[in-house]
């Protein structure tokens, strides 16, 4: 007779560790996933600061003049203006070969 209870216990006991991995999951998910409080749609003071800190305006300067080692790739990133933009400002520049020292126009 425990044989034929055990059954319907063990289907019930998945049901439930399944039921409760799925809560633990939301939950998880929702305290991850936003940074903002659904309860007043309104953002956390910890979101909002941390939306400040990650965009501050970036000064583009008029000229870099090229280092040992730089590519127009990682000019572009110290500088913030991108790599189509430093060759169209700069058309008489090879991309391959930069020379230390050489300016190059940024805006």
């Amino acid at each position: 007779m425990t044989s034929r209870s055990s059954a319907p216990a063990r289907a019930f006991a998945a049901i439930a560790l399944i039921g409760g991995f799925l809560v633990l999951v939301a939950v998880i998910s929702s305290s991850l996933g936003g940074g903002s409080d659904s309860h007043s749609g309104k953002t956390s003071p910890a979101a909002q600061s941390k939306r400040k800190r990650s965009s501050p305006p970036r000064k583009v300067p008029a000229s870099y003049v090229v280092q040992n080692g730089d590519t127009l790739t990682s000019i572009a990133g110290k500088t913030g203006v991108s790599v189509a933009r430093i060759q169209a400002l700069n058309p008489g520049v090879d991309p391959q070969i930069l020379i230390s020292g050489e300016k190059l126009r940024l805006r």
